[in-house]
């Protein structure tokens, strides 16, 4: 299953770090700090897949990784300076070694774009001894912006408490859109989310990070006795979570496959309601045809009788006035046989 992952953090001298020493074993390279005289050497470490210098238009110089990180060292003069700043990533594992190198591209490009800085991008391969699927990448960017003619200006943006948590949480944002849209293209069904179980209204329990130390120990536990329950503090409490998650998931299912159910009902019962009123609909049309032809005919057998009584009116008007034509006409037949003219 995907997992989403995205962690930043500062390279600074207050903790007695330098960013050359930084930028040498995450590329696996050797590296000559000129500020402090020391050179590191990391050409034996293994796991490092690919290790590339992604930096804005017109900085080429920014390419040679030893001139890059010693210009940032330089460019700084406070004892407490931070001199980098690296994103560590989580790569998809359902992704090929090409399509994580450019998912890892693309978010070195944006942090470019957004903030003028040059991006180192290291990807790592599982540990021989860790999780197999922990495939990785360290982003190493300077904290300044980058020219042709060297480093620039401060990206303050990103070290005042009021405006780097907002672009931190915007960048993380970022990063779960590039890996679903590269999840998406690759037709794997999984999606990442960057915001916490909280936020997405989830109940899920989030586990408690581990660290080096509880790591190490744990993995020494499982190669003495594997599958072994755990044996640090941390890990017994995360071995806990994940348990209650697990039920709680089950529960989730459970109720998911029983929303289904009734919602399948509820569809079936809503086709019947409405097959139902259609037939309804159908049968009442049917019966106003049947009112209507009952009608007409009602209405054609009362003009029927009305015809009939006309024509019998008729005939009784034309039987009484040839009646009484032939009465005149006897009438006068009989007074022309008395002789009687009156003219």
């Amino acid at each position: 299953m995907a997992i989403y992952h995205l962690s930043v953090k500062s390279i600074s001298r207050s903790a007695g770090r330098s960013v050359v020493a930084a930028a040498a074993y995450r590329a696996g390279q050797e590296l000559t700090d000129e500020r402090q005289g020391l050179t590191h050497d990391y050409t034996r470490k293994q796991g490092v897949e690919d290790a590339f210098i992604v930096a804005p238009d017109g900085a080429d110089w920014a390419q040679d990784r030893n001139a890059l990180w010693n210009a940032a060292e330089a460019a700084e003069k406070r004892k407490d300076a931070k001199t980098g700043r690296e994103y560590e990533l989580a790569l998809p594992t359902e992704l090929d070694a090409g399509a994580r190198k450019e998912l890892a591209r693309d978010f070195a490009r944006e942090l470019v774009e957004r903030y003028g800085v040059v991006a180192d991008v290291a990807i790592h391969q599982p540990g021989r001894e860790g999780d197999n699927r922990n495939h990785h990448a360290h982003i190493l960017t300077t904290t300044r912006t980058a020219g042709a003619d060297g480093l620039g200006a401060k990206t303050r943006v990103l070290d005042v408490a009021s405006t780097a948590s907002a672009e931190i949480e915007h960048m993380r944002g970022v990063w779960a859109r590039q890996v679903n849209t590269a999840l998406e293209r690759h037709q794997v069904e999984q999606r990442v989310d960057h915001r916490s179980f909280e936020r997405q209204g989830k109940e899920q329990e989030p586990t408690w990070h581990m660290g080096v130390s509880a790591t190490a120990l744990e993995r020494q536990a499982g190669r003495e006795i594997p599958g072994r329950e755990p044996v640090t503090d941390l890990g017994k409490q995360n071995a806990e979570i994940r348990e209650r998650n697990r039920v709680l998931e089950t529960a989730r299912k459970a109720v998911e496959k029983a929303s289904a159910l009734f919602s399948g009902l509820e569809k079936k019962a809503r086709l019947a309601v409405g097959l139902a009123r259609k037939i309804g609909q159908r049968m009442e049309r049917e019966r106003e045809a049947e009112r209507q032809r009952k009608e007409l005919v009602r209405q054609a057998e009362i003009r029927r009788q009305q015809d009939i009584r006309a024509a019998e009116e008729a005939r009784k008007a034309a039987d009484l006035e040839r009646n009484r034509s032939k009465g005149l006409s006897r009438g006068r037949s009989r007074r022309s046989a008395r002789g009687y003219d009156p003219w």
